[in-house]
Parts: C-alpha cells; sequence; structure tokens
C-alpha cells in the first residue's frame, strides 16, 4: 500500500518490501484500537519479525485514524504524528503506551480541559517514552499553533494525509484492517492466535 516517505515509522513490523500489506487502521480513543494495539504486540509482530514465520512476507502498516467523534481524537493523533517526525523510532512504543493511557482522554477527562492542556499531557506521555529532552521539545514544538488563527500546527498536513487515505478507502470506523489494499470485514480486535494463524495461512501466497 501507498505511503509517504514521511511517515514510513508506520510501519511497525515487516520490512517495507514485503509483498504483503497488512494495513490496520486505530483510533487511540477506541477501546477496541486499544485492545487490536496489544494484538499488534503478542501474535503479530513476532510473526511479521525477524525470526518470525513470515518474515519478509509481510509488513503491518498502523495507519492513524481519527474517530470525530472522540472529542480528543484529532490532538492524539497530532502527537502520534508529531512522534513519527521527532523520534521515529519510537512511534509504536508511544504509540502503544497513549493506549494504555487512553483513558484519559475519553471525553469527561477531558472535557474541563483545553486543548493546550491536552496536548501537555500527551507531552508527558512522549517524555515518558522518549526520554531524551531535545527530542521532546522537538515533539513540542510540533505541536505549538502557528502562523494564521486557523493555521494548524506543523503535522497538520500529516493529519490530513492520513485522513483523506481513510476517507478515500471507505475506512470510517476503528479497528479497520485492508489486506492488500481490500477491506478484510472478517478481522476482529477480538482475535487472538488462533484467528489470526488460520488468516495468515490463508492469505500468504509467498
Amino acid at each position: 500500500m501507498a505511503l509517504q516517505p514521511s511517515l514510513n515509522p508506520l510501519v511497525v513490523a515487516g520490512t517495507r518490501d514485503a509483498p504483503h500489506t497488512l494495513d490496520v487502521f486505530l483510533d487511540y480513543v477506541c477501546p477496541y484500537s486499544a485492545k487490536l494495539s496489544r494484538t499488534v504486540d503478542t501474535v503479530l509482530k513476532p510473526r511479521f519479525d525477524k525470526g518470525g514465520k513470515y518474515y519478509g512476507k509481510v509488513k503491518l502498516i498502523v495507519r492513524l485514524q481519527v474517530q470525530p467523534w472522540h472529542a480528543s481524537s484529532t490532538f492524539t493523533h497530532e502527537a502520534g504524528l508529531a512522534v513519527v517526525r521527532a523520534s521515529p523510532k519510537h512511534y509504536w512504543a508511544f504509540s502503544r503506551k497513549l493506549f494504555d493511557e487512553q483513558e484519559n482522554f475519553y471525553d469527561i477527562p477531558c472535557s474541563t480541559l483545553t486543548p493546550l492542556q491536552i496536548r501537555e499531557k500527551l507531552a508527558d506521555i512522549a517524555e515518558s517514552v522518549i526520554q531524551d529532552k531535545g527530542r521532546v521539545e522537538e515533539f513540542r514544538e510540533l505541536l505549538r499553533l502557528k502562523g494564521s488563527p486557523n493555521g494548524g500546527v506543523a503535522v497538520t498536513d500529516d493529519l490530513k494525509y492520513t485522513i483523506k487515505f481513510s476517507r478515500q478507502n471507505g475506512v470510517h470506523v476503528s479497528p479497520t484492517a485492508l489486506w492488500d489494499g481490500v477491506v478484510a470485514s472478517e478481522i476482529s480486535s477480538s482475535w487472538g492466535e488462533e484467528e489470526w494463524s488460520k488468516f495468515l495461512a490463508e492469505k500468504v501466497k509467498v
């Protein structure tokens, strides 16, 4: 699947030139996405990374899926994209940490916070993962409002790209998965080792 070069860190498992592609669309504020993110670590990465059964055959791209009915979704996804730029190797570690703490960004906990306060909470998570003051400051800078009164932040164009990609592929909710560019509607966040093993055995043709 297509992926602009600056977002290559979204390939969280496998080799970038692997012939098969599994795209997984996740929203940081979605409980089902959090569940699937844990499956990425426990089931999929061990199969797609070096030493795994499908190493060199399948790559896994975790796509960021903003769901606007979750009020803080845009802020959390901006943060994920800021980590991609400030400290690419920490993108997935930051994502997993954010998924683990997602309840802090649900509607009610965020209802009395300003956008700046929400971004500060996200910066705290980034700092705990990245642990490099220079890169954390770059992360903060990427999330500072800039330009015109409605100009967004430094990663707004990246956010637009991810949203446009989802829309043109008909992806509306998370989690959604594509196999080689086609929606695999059978994939569920409840899948474990057994279901994934069967799916991959049937789909991997190289």
